[in-house]
């Protein structure tokens, strides 16, 4: 059953399309903080840095923050606030505040500890530089599964992101495929480091462009 599912998760890498031309190498680090508040309610902090064109520079700095209720133990309801400094070589920095909404919900638990969960999530993207507010959805399934009797796991995910409408930022339809398989370590009670491989592959009206990154996550529960 496990190797099915390992080999599912691998499939996840090629779910994007493979046809980009243009092609930059990355690397993304990020921290993740739950803060459970009571049985029902939590908090979820995090920080991303990318570092982009061949890993040369920061190009984009995410801070985000997310409030969120369990419905029950398989699901959960919830909203933030993010902010992103995106900063590419040549077109304008943008100072974007982005507000959402999750649905969280676990799809499968096996016996021997497999999980499948999927997140959709609906964006307002709002930007300092520009006036429209641009709306994006985006839809996360991620699979884990246990590789060791020390708490490893392999971790595969995929997640499309798809533009409900045009502006001055979006394109409209699918803009961005995040594909993305790695290894989940335990450190510490309620601490994991997950490093792994993502492909980010980027839709636009001219030439598409492919992210090779490394990204190494640290997630943290108290």
């Amino acid at each position: 059953m496990n190797l099915r599912l390992i080999a599912a998760a691998a499939m996840f890498i090629t779910a994007a399309p493979a046809t980009a031309t243009e092609e930059d190498g990355n690397i993304w680090l990020g921290q993740f903080a739950t803060i459970n508040a009571s049985d029902k309610v939590f908090v979820r902090l995090e920080a991303q840095e990318r570092f982009t064109n061949d890993a040369e520079r920061l190009g984009q700095l995410l801070l985000r923050s997310y409030v969120g209720y369990r419905i029950n133990k398989d699901v959960n309801i919830g909203g933030g606030y993010a902010f992103v400094l995106t900063d590419p070589v040549g077109p304008v920095e943008l100072n974007e505040h982005r507000f959402y909404q999750e649905l969280n919900v676990r799809l499968l638990t096996t016996p021997g500890g497999t999980t499948l969960d999927s997140r959709t999530r609906l964006e307002q993207r709002t930007f300092e530089e520009r006036e429209d507010t641009q709306w994006r959805l985006r839809q996360f399934v991620q699979l884990r599964v246990p590789i060791s009797d020390k708490g490893h796991r392999i971790v595969a995910y995929t997640e499309p992101f798809v533009d409900l409408d045009e502006g001055s930022v979006q394109r409209g339809g699918l803009s961005i495929w995040r594909n993305f398989v790695g290894v989940s370590i335990p450190v510490a009670k309620g601490i994991e480091v997950v490093p792994g491989y993502l492909n980010q592959h980027v839709f636009r009206d001219g030439q598409d462009r492919s992210d090779h990154t490394a990204n190494v996550n640290l997630f943290m529960t108290f």
